[in-house]
């Protein structure tokens, strides 16, 4: 979604409120600090007039204690103001983090299906990481620098109202013209190359998985030519980034330059007419000159905060993004008795996959759904598991619409198992723990000899704590296939839906498999989807799909 800059930091800055205290904190040191350093050299302006006869509030000798005082307040302020704005940076960075991973988990899987990966990646670690200079170094600054800007043109126009308007012209376009005009010339590189940046991860992590299939057929030249291209297409968009922000600086010095010109001459003219004394030329301009560090700080950000609001920007889509299913709670409790799907009607946009489906299953039975790939199968077992929402028809558990049943006693009630198994990196022991949490070591054990695994574990070095490596790629298909059953079976829901679970396998395996789903599937159910007639031998009911229609 497209967001303006002002939408995305009102956004972002709403996400600030559980550390509101912080911030408050921050600001008053920031201001405090600023306030004493442009003091310091106010205080030497007094110096001046008092060696020149001028009265002043305090004799020389007296200047030297605020001044010193001064000095050490603004480096204890400038490291408290430092240590508040991290500690709100990376405490909301944390809290950003699981925002998003709490997203993701609502958007999966309908939403995440065919997402790309690389993408996803960037945004929840270089995309977060970048709001970094916007919680630290830009809320708290911007505020202090408003309030800065505000108590110095008191204190100038104090001399003369003219001045003191002078003044505050000199912050209003060091501090926000010189940043806007900065940003429009900027114009989409910040969002340009987020989206680069993205794309970049996404062929880098789909290179490394491919490396083998590259070097196979000889394509590791393609490969690396089209990764420098987009490199070097990346460099190009930074490369312009920074030449805008070596423009803003320059800009923005020169604008100091003038004004800090127009104020010695401004003062000037006025005492030539008589309408202030020779210190109302000597403190506003000194004032002047040492106070443009705070709307300095906003002026240089006017470069950088594009790339920072096009990062805050993918954060927020993936934040405001609607989910396909919403999450069902406050219903009661069931038990299941039984499943169906009553002439279901599906498509994924514009496409029909299924078209008046009915399928009954009823409990203790196995129930196979046979048909070719692409025929639906694994469609309506997603449906079974509410991902995806039906668009006619209904499916029910124990004679209750599954989207009328709390989404977590829905889970409880079944066991998915889809054609490709999912392995973290780690252990076979923690990556079968996934299906519950608390299982024991004997349960585990269990769970792996139905699903004909265990003796395969305990032949590894390792056993149980062996490495099954990234995506568990040090374990062929079949092994793979075979922990994800074991999941199944430790899940122990009395509803199991497998989706090809023996395609990866054997005749023999095949055959121990569903030997065991037979021999164990006491009250249980088993919903069974395979292309393979073989596998249906153990079914005692099936249906056959052909073209998202029953056949």
């Amino acid at each position: 979604m497209k967001r303006s800059g002002f939408d995305v930091m009102a956004r972002l800055i709403g996400l600030v409120k559980p550390l509101t205290g912080y911030m408050i904190l921050a600001i008053l040191m920031g201001l405090t600090g600023h306030l004493c350093a442009s003091f310091i050299t106010i205080c030497g302006g007094f110096a001046v007039l008092d060696v020149l006869g001028y009265d002043t509030p305090l004799g020389l000798p007296a200047l030297f204690v605020p001044v010193i005082l001064m000095a050490v307040l603004r480096a204890a302020l400038r490291y408290g103001e430092q240590a508040c704005n991290h500690f709100i940076a990376f405490r909301l960075l944390a809290l950003i983090r699981d925002k998003v991973f709490q997203a993701l988990r609502k958007l999966a899987p309908a939403k995440l299906e065919g997402r790309d990966r690389g993408d996803l990646i960037s945004i929840i670690t270089s995309d977060i990481e970048l709001l970094e200079v916007f919680y630290a170094h830009t809320i708290s600054p911007a505020a202090i620098a408003l309030l800065f800007s505000l108590i110095l043109c008191l204190f100038i126009g104090q001399y003369h109202p003219a001045l003191g308007l002078l003044a505050a012209a000199a912050y209003l376009v060091v501090g926000i013209a010189v940043p806007l005009i900065t940003s429009r010339l900027s114009g989409e590189d910040g969002m340009r190359f987020r989206t680069g940046a993205g794309d970049l991860s996404s062929f880098v992590l789909d290179s490394l998985r491919g490396l083998a299939e590259t070097q196979q057929y000889g394509m590791g030249e393609q490969r690396l030519a089209e990764m420098n291209r987009r490199t070097d297409a990346l460099s190009k968009d930074e490369e312009r980034m920074k030449r805008t922000a070596g423009r803003n600086t320059a800009c923005t010095n020169t604008v100091i330059l003038l004004f800090d010109l127009a104020m010695l001459l401004v003062s000037a003219g006025l005492y030539r007419q008589g309408s202030v004394g020779f210190d109302g030329v000597l403190l506003p301009t000194v004032a002047l000159m040492s106070s443009f560090g705070p709307v300095v700080a906003l002026a240089s950000l006017g470069s950088t905060l594009q790339n920072t609001f096009a990062a805050g920007n993918r954060v927020l889509d993936i934040l405001e993004e609607a989910p396909v299913v919403e999450e069902v709670t406050g219903r009661e409790e069931i038990v299941f008795t039984g499943a169906a799907a009553e002439a279901v009607c599906f498509s994924y946009g514009e496409e029909p996959i299924l078209d008046h489906v009915s399928v009954e299953v009823p409990r203790g039975q196995i129930v196979g759904i046979v048909g070719r790939s692409g025929s639906g199968k694994s469609t309506l077992l997603k449906l079974f598991m509410r991902f995806w929402e039906v668009q006619a028809g209904q499916v029910c558990l124990s004679g209750r619409p599954v989207g009328e049943i709390n989404t977590e006693n829905l889970r409880n009630l079944e066991s998915f198992v889809t054609q490709e198994t999912y392995l973290f990196h780690d252990s076979i022991r923690n990556n079968l723990r996934i299906a519950r949490l608390d299982a024991t070591d004997d349960e585990i054990i269990a769970a792996c000899k139905k699903a004909s695994v265990h003796d395969f574990i305990m032949s590894l070095s390792q056993g149980y704590d062996t490495p099954v490596g990234e995506l568990g790629d040090t374990l062929s298909g079949g092994e793979r296939q075979r922990l994800g059953l074991a999941r199944a079976f430790l899940h122990d829901a009395p509803l199991m839906l497998l989706d090809e679970p023996t395609s990866n396998l054997d005749s023999l395996n095949e055959a121990v498999i569903l030997r065991s789903l037979r021999e164990e599937g006491e009250g249980r159910t088993v919903v069974l989807a395979s292309h393979r007639a073989s596998t249906m031998r153990i079914a005692d009911k099936v249906y056959s799909v052909e073209h998202g229609r029953m056949s």
